[in-house]
């Protein structure tokens, strides 16, 4: 006849709790499970646990135990990471760096909310960009160096542009796209400092009375755009005061 133990594996015999090695709650980056027979309580290593060494610590599901460079860490030991690398876009519309990372959300998250939490798509969650660190405006004298900054967030990434915003002799406004053939304007962009953020800064130097004006970072990609405004003021030094 089929016993209820049949389906387990033959070398696990009956269960034997007061044998089982008793885990104190979970740390912290770690997934609650059973061993291969179902009867201990085992701690899984979550996404950047260690694995691996001497206590032969295990990766929990969709994880695997990756090998660290030589001397970072205790000989024999690994970190867990996701058997699927790259970042993906969750039901959310939150980014997240790997689809473990998500399922871990989803299992730890208060059920009424985000039980449905899924992957949208791969890759980060696209969104306009938002200026996160606005130009300072700013107050110098003719000659000096002076720089505006001005920090966006987009995915994907903005294109971002300097302009400077003048009225016309019929008093509309004019935007002037820099740094044009202004031999004393440089305009650089780098990315970060964070994933999906971009820092752009406009460098006046040296700085000439009709410098003078409101200037407008604009940034835009495929969902739309933002920008921000600085203000430069210019104080002329005579020729005597130099």
């Amino acid at each position: 006849g089929l016993r209820g133990a049949g389906s387990r594996r033959p070398e696990c015999g009956p269960c034997r709790p007061e044998r089982c090695p008793v885990p104190a709650r979970c740390p912290a980056p770690s997934i609650s499970a059973r061993d291969v027979c179902g009867c201990c309580a085992l701690c899984l290593g979550a996404e950047g646990a260690s694995c691996g060494g001497q206590a032969g610590a295990r990766c929990g599901p969709g994880l695997v135990c990756a090998s660290r460079a030589a001397g970072t860490a205790p000989e024999g030991t690994g970190l867990c990471v996701c058997a699927q690398r790259g970042s993906v876009c969750g039901s959310d519309g939150r980014s997240y760096p790997s689809v473990c990372a998500l399922r871990l959300r989803a299992r730890h998250a208060p059920r009424a909310h985000l039980a449905h939490l899924h992957k949208a798509h791969d890759g980060p969650c696209e969104f306009a960009p938002v200026v996160i660190g606005p130009p300072r405006s700013t107050h110098n004298v003719t000659g000096a160096q002076v720089y505006l900054s001005c920090e966006v967030r987009a995915v994907p990434a903005p294109v971002i542009a300097w302009r400077k915003i003048t009225q016309s002799p019929a008093g509309t406004q004019v935007l002037e796209e820099l740094p044009g053939d202004h031999v004393n304007i440089a305009v650089q962009v780098r990315g970060g400092p964070s994933d999906h953020e971009a820092t752009t800064w406009i460098l006046i130097n040296p700085l000439r009375k009709e410098d003078q004006g409101v200037y407008q970072c604009h940034s835009a990609n495929t969902l739309g755009e933002a920008q921000a405004l600085g203000t430069v003021t210019v104080t002329e030094l005579r020729p005597w005061e130099h």
